[in-house]
Parts: C-alpha cells; structure tokens; sequence
C-alpha cells in the first residue's frame, strides 16, 4: 500500500474512533483501535521526516548570511537519512501474525536426561527474555523429567499492549522453531568427557476464537491418568485431556491442571493455534518454508543453533550469528541473535518488495 493511501486511512480512523456510537461496538472498537496503533509509528516518522525536510531547507537559506548554520544543515541531512531508513522499513510489507500472540513448545530430544535439563536451560531462557521485554507468560502444560528438567512444554507468550511493527511477541521469536544442540559436559557424566545432545522448539501464532472454525463432531477426546509430579489429584484420577482434530490429524493435549475441564480448555488452546498455524501455511508460500524449517524430529544433525558450554559460545546456523557470551544468552539476553534474525528477514523483504 502506498504511503498516501495509509495517510488516508489513518486520518478516516481517526475518525471513526472519535465517534462516540463506534464504540458502542466493542469488537469494531478494538478492530479499529488496532490497526490505528499499527499505522501510528508510520505516520509519526512521516511527519517527523517531513518536519525534518523543512528545517534542512530554512538552515540552507539561513547559511548564506550565517556559515554556522551549514553544520545544522548536515546534521539535520543525518537525520533525514536516519528516517527514510525507519520509514523505509516501516513500509516493508508485514507478516499477517506480526499481532499475535505466540505459544512455544520446546521438547526433549536425543541426549535422554541430559536433553531435558537442556530444554529446561532454553525455557528460562525465553521467559527471562520476556520478562526483559514486558511480555507476559504463562505455561499451559509440562512434563517434568526425572533431574528437574522438562520431557516437554507448551508455553504461551503474550503483547504488553499494541506494540509497534516488529516489536511483538511473534515477530521476536518466530524464528526460534526448529532443532536447538548443546554441547557440554552433562551433570549425568562422570568421566568429563563433553557430549552433544538436541532440544526442539515448535512456535506458532495464538489464534482467536473467531479465527478458526473448530466444529465440535470433528473433535475426539480421549482422556486419561496425568503423568509425572503434580498436584493431589494428579496420577489419581483421569483428568488429562488428548483432543485429536479428525479432518486434519493434528493433536494436542494437556495435563498440567488438576481438572478434566481446565485441561481440556488449554488442549482447544493448543489445537486451535496448531490448526492456524496449519492453514496459513497451506495457504501462503512463505509461511509453510518457514514451518518446515521448524523441528519435525528432534535430530541433532538438523540444528538451527549450537549452544557450545567449553568456548560460552553461541552460534545461529541461518544466519551466520557468532557471539561468546553463551551464559549472558541463557540469563535472557537473547537480544543480539534476535536481532541477527530479524534484521535478516526485514532485508529479505525489502528486496522482495523492490524487485515487485
């Protein structure tokens, strides 16, 4: 879309949202109010670029009877480059789910216990990662292993608010998917000797109730007696939950809560982000290359980043990402391999976005 088409568009929502009777419609109200606060950074740098524009010419008026304001000239051409840029990158067009919130599973793989303790290393890394960025957690299902780590766990990362363009949950981490190595001395090991085990991470965006249609004579429910460490009634009665979408066989259960139907509920979760996820990646090219990169099996030989313990290094396989700070990483200062990924996919689409 061009820029004076989304200038219009926010000027009509404008609008619209100082409409009194608009907000008698809760849901047009937060529809409108959202994708008013998407085109805000965009016209905020528009008009700070044109601003800009206006003040270079005046100083370059004003140089010719005052040399000292051709440094205010340049510094303000600086500025001008510095916005293009942000507008530039601010235009580049957007991935649908960029809004969404994000449910992460990641999974124990090769390695047996020592691949568990790793999944437990890579899920206090995400959350302290979100706690640095505002974000809000909130684990849906575990299974704990024997030495404290997870066989498996399903977490849902959600927005502070409306962020701006690339700012979100999703756009920050829906690169995380796919196969994740370690290499290090594991607890369980007694000669010393360094091994390399695997752990996978599954993203996908959260969807809404509106979003996807879930009929309910397409669902079986099995239930069955919950696993592993947990509450009075865990191991004691059938409250775990397995719901299986027959048209398309995908799968999810749950057994963290302590009643059938709270798990049942985190399950539909689950499912209705698992079959979104499915549908946008049958339906857009990009989206399903991106889902096939994520982690089918958990096979070390298919790994997206090594986390080397010996050297603290940290290593991003796609993009060529190389830093020695491995344990500042695992504390949640994830920012600079995030920041590798996302610079790299926002120049992929600028390019696409100039060839068309």
């Amino acid at each position: 879309m061009k820029l004076d088409d989304l200038l219009g568009e926010y000027y009509e929502l404008e609008q619209q949202l100082a409409d009194p009777e608009v907000h008698a419609d809760q849901a047009r109200a937060r529809a409108l109010g959202k994708r008013y606060s998407q085109l805000t950074p965009i016209i905020e740098a528009y008009r700070a670029l044109k601003e800009v524009e206006n003040d270079i010419e005046a100083a370059r008026e004003l140089a010719a009877e005052d040399s000292s304001f051709a440094e205010e000239a340049d510094r303000l051409t600086e500025e001008a480059e510095r916005l293009t840029e942000r507008l530039r990158v601010l235009l580049v067009p957007r991935d649908p789910s960029d809004d969404k919130n994000l449910i992460m599973e990641v999974k124990a793989g090769e390695g047996g216990e020592e691949s568990a303790l790793f999944a437990g290393d890579l899920v206090r890394m995400y959350l302290r990662y979100a706690e640095r960025q505002g974000w809000k957690t909130e684990v849906i299902d575990a299974t704990h292993s024997d030495l404290g780590g997870y066989k498996d766990i399903t977490i849902a990362f959600k927005n502070k608010g409306n962020p701006e363009p690339g700012a979100g949950v999703w756009p920050m981490l829906k690169f995380e998917g796919g196969v994740h190595r370690v290499q290090r001395v594991p607890v369980t090991e007694s000669q010393g000797r360094i091994h390399t085990s695997a752990a996978g991470v599954l993203v996908v965006p959260e969807a809404e109730d509106v979003e996807v249609e879930i009929h309910a004579k397409d669902l079986r429910i099995d239930v069955y007696r919950s696993s592993g460490p947990g509450g009075q009634s865990v191991n004691t009665t059938d409250s775990a939950v397995r719901i299986t979408h027959l048209p398309t066989g995908i799968v999810a259960s749950c057994q963290n809560e302590k009643s059938q139907l709270q798990n049942k509920e985190q399950a539909m979760r689950i499912l209705r982000a698992r079959i979104y996820a499915e549908a946008q990646a049958s339906a857009d090219a990009e989206a399903s290359a991106e889902r096939k990169s994520q982690v089918r099996t958990v096979d070390r030989s298919e790994r997206v980043r090594t986390y080397n313990f010996p050297e603290n290094r940290i290593s991003d396989h796609r993009v060529g990402f190389k830093a020695y700070n491995l344990d500042q990483v695992l504390d949640g200062e994830l920012g600079g391999v995030v920041k590798a990924l996302v610079d790299a996919d926002t120049k992929e689409r600028l390019e696409a976005a100039q060839s068309s």
